[in-house]
């Protein structure tokens, strides 16, 4: 009887065992298939912003309800929003490292609308339409208020109106331009642009002392122009934006570039005085 017993008790450890041992190969394909479909699965969300005035943002495509542009993709990950955090901290006017990439900067520089802010200004080395070699901070913004547009000579578009803007803000301002007002015209095409082709694109529009055309490497003027939140990978996707700002008193804005020279004259002149009232800046299209 006992020997029965043990023989049965025996069998049935055996058989359990073996119906463990089946579940738990059965469950591990099920596991795998599960994280492999959690993988699969996983998805990077898509923000939209105004290139106009990058704090609106929507996850949606549409317009900017400030200025009726079209909202673009913005592509964030963990890494831009740690080094967004790791410049944010840099006081105002204080030189970036040319060698940084500022990506995480064009959100510093986007916030430029409104009230005063910080701007992060990258001091990489440019060339003026004269050949010199200058640091972008330092000998043209430090201290400085600026109004800078962008532009490239090629340009049959947008480009020739934003400078013929700035010739009529030049005549309108007289002696200040070069003394309590500096213009600056970025190239988004470096490649091209090179400081004899912005001279002789200059002259078409009368371009006079504290009128400063730049250029240089394509690498530091890639960083230059994110930093500002002008970058496009397209030069002909570029905006017609135009950034005041006062660095002295750190009072920053962006506006319409086309807008009328009288319009864009009175910003400046707030500017410099270093007030701001945000109903100045023109953020629709003016008519004709």
């Amino acid at each position: 009887m006992n020997a029965h017993f043990k023989r049965t008790a025996t069998w049935a450890c055996a058989l359990t065992f073996v119906l463990l041992a089946s579940m738990q190969l059965g469950a591990r394909p099920r596991l795998q298939a599960q994280v492999m479909v959690t993988k699969t699965t996983t998805k990077t969300a898509t923000t939209y912003a105004c290139p106009m005035h990058p704090e609106v943002k929507s996850t949606k495509k549409g317009k900017c309800p400030k200025c009726k542009m079209d909202l673009q993709p913005v592509r964030e990950s963990a890494s831009a929003v740690n080094k967004e955090q790791a410049v944010a901290s840099v006081a105002v006017g204080e030189i970036a490292p040319a060698n940084v990439s500022l990506a995480a900067a064009g959100t510093v520089a986007g916030n430029v609308v409104g009230a005063p802010t910080k701007l992060l200004i990258p001091d990489v080395e440019v060339l003026d339409q004269e050949g010199n070699q200058l640091h972008f901070y330092s000998d043209l913004i430090k201290g400085k208020t600026v109004a800078i547009n962008f532009i490239f000579t090629n340009c049959t578009t947008i480009c020739p109106p934003l400078a013929a803007t700035f010739a009529r803000v030049q005549k309108e301002m007289g002696d200040k331009v070069g003394k309590d007002v500096h213009l600056i015209s970025i190239s988004v095409d470096p490649l091209t642009d090179t400081p004899e082709r912005l001279k002789a694109w200059g002259a078409k529009f009368k371009a006079g002392a504290g009128w400063t055309f730049v250029t240089g490497n394509k690498q530091e003027m890639d960083t230059l122009l994110n930093a500002l939140g002008a970058y496009v990978s397209k030069r002909e996707d570029h905006t017609p934006s135009v950034i005041v700002g006062n660095d002295l008193k750190s009072v920053w804005t962006r506006t319409y570039g086309l807008a009328k020279a009288s319009q864009m004259v009175a910003l400046i002149e707030n500017v410099m005085a270093g007030t701001l009232d945000e109903s100045q800046t023109s953020k629709e299209p003016t008519k004709p």
